[in-house]
């Protein structure tokens, strides 16, 4: 049996590899992300599902220091974690190869649930994750916020999600590329 998980920044990447792995490999591919609807339903979990689209993002960007963001995807991420780590173990009772796929698999929650390896993409730069999110909007629906939203993430999560990751024995990378080739010794 061969799983691993792809998390980090948004716009690093992390679909774009974990598509490619589950094609090269037949490993089943879950995009945590695609469940927010479902977790929406419980009413537990539906202010964190709606948490950044309720918010004034310009206003919340420019008040929120790098703590203030984290501290905000920690709280939502570990809201999440039993949703995620059940469906996690659903899929492993019928899938014998499995990548699972979110920025919300934080590297302190991997270490409490997960038995398998994993990276965090991290960003090449504030430059290319802008790019992607012009093609592919995360929230941010102009330019402007789409550019503030690079800086962010890039800058600050990135640098949180590193630390974290480095803290409990996770690899980082810049490229998706260089994760591959990594994350296909546990694949193959």
């Amino acid at each position: 049996m061969s799983y691993v998980f792809i998390s980090g920044i948004p716009a690093s990447g992390k679909s774009y590899l974990a598509t490619k792995l589950a094609k090269k490999t037949g490993a089943f591919h879950l995009n945590i992300d695609h469940l927010r609807e479902e977790m929406s339903k419980d009413p537990k979990l539906e202010y964190w599902v709606n948490f950044y689209w309720d918010l004034d993002e310009k206003k919340y960007y420019e008040e929120k220091s790098c703590n203030d963001l984290w501290k905000n995807l920690v709280d939502q991420s570990e809201a999440f974690w039993p949703f995620i780590l059940e469906r996690i173990h659903k899929i492993m009772q019928f899938y014998p190869k499995a990548i699972f796929e979110a920025v919300n698999i934080l590297p302190h929650l991997a270490k409490q649930g997960l038995e398998f390896s994993g990276v965090f993409l991290l960003g090449e730069s504030e430059e290319i994750i802008y790019e992607r999110n012009k093609k592919s909007p995360r929230w941010g629906l102009t330019e402007e916020l789409q550019k503030i939203e690079a800086n962010k993430f890039f800058n600050c999560e990135g640098k949180k999600y590193k630390e974290e990751a480095e803290k409990f024995g996770y690899k980082t990378f810049r490229n998706a590329d260089d994760a591959e080739r990594y994350l296909l010794g546990f694949l193959s």
